[in-house]
């Protein structure tokens, strides 16, 4: 799995290991349909402070389209968790949707 990362933000390239670690345990179990990620973290308003660290995840899957989410939150720590778990759930749903239903149509049991 690729994984890249952006950011203008001195404080959030500190974080590019962390990201990448954490990005790639995230999407372990799904690797084979999430071939690339892209992270990019920003401070929406400054050294002003308060809920302003966003975190814009784009997830490439095979077949299904790209999946981009976002989040905003008090820490790049809880803005990158946020944005994973919502973009997990994303592609496990458009999984689920392609594939076929396993049980058989209610119709066909009689």
């Amino acid at each position: 799995m690729q994984v890249l990362f952006r950011t203008r933000d001195p404080e959030g390239s500190n974080m590019r290991e962390q990201v990448e670690r954490r990005v790639r345990f995230v999407f372990r179990r799904l690797g084979w349909q999430v071939p690339r990620a892209e992270v990019q973290l920003s401070d929406l308003n400054g050294p002003r402070g308060g809920r302003d660290k966003r975190c814009q995840l784009a997830v490439k899957t095979e077949g299904r389209g790209l999946v981009v989410v976002s989040s905003v939150a008090g820490d790049w720590r809880t803005a990158l968790d946020e944005a994973l778990a919502r973009a997990v759930r994303t592609v496990f749903r458009k999984i689920k949707r392609a594939s076929p239903s396993r049980m058989p149509p209610a119709a066909s049991l009689q």
